[in-house]
């Protein structure tokens, strides 16, 4: 399992709060057997402005896995942040998983 957390507070995307990342981690290891946690994930603001510096999402998502890390004492938890549109900078800043769908098979109609 990987956790989505809620980074950018738009309405239309779902996650747990980055409050709520390390509680919801001790459920799923201490009372969901058939699930492993594997790491968390983040789906940033769309068309954020790189010139700005870095994707806050991307550095709060970095912030819970450091936290989730060290909570779990484990070291080899995904990190899942960055599409097609950033994965480049996503992997630059520690992403171990990107979603590049759209650059594969092309925009959803």
């Amino acid at each position: 399992a990987v956790v989505s957390t809620q980074s950018t507070g738009e309405p239309q995307k779902s996650g747990c709060m980055p409050e709520e990342l390390l509680p919801l981690a001790d459920v799923i290891t201490k009372e969901c057997e058939g699930l492993q946690l594997a790491g968390v994930m983040t789906i940033g603001a769309f068309g954020y402005d790189w010139s700005q510096g870095v994707n806050p999402d991307f550095v709060e998502l970095l912030e819970c896995h450091k936290k989730l890390a060290a909570h779990l004492e484990r070291d080899d938890l995904e990190i899942s942040m960055g599409m097609s549109d950033d994965f480049v900078r996503a992997i630059e800043m520690g992403s171990t998983n990107v979603r590049v769908g759209s650059k594969i098979f092309g925009a959803r109609n």
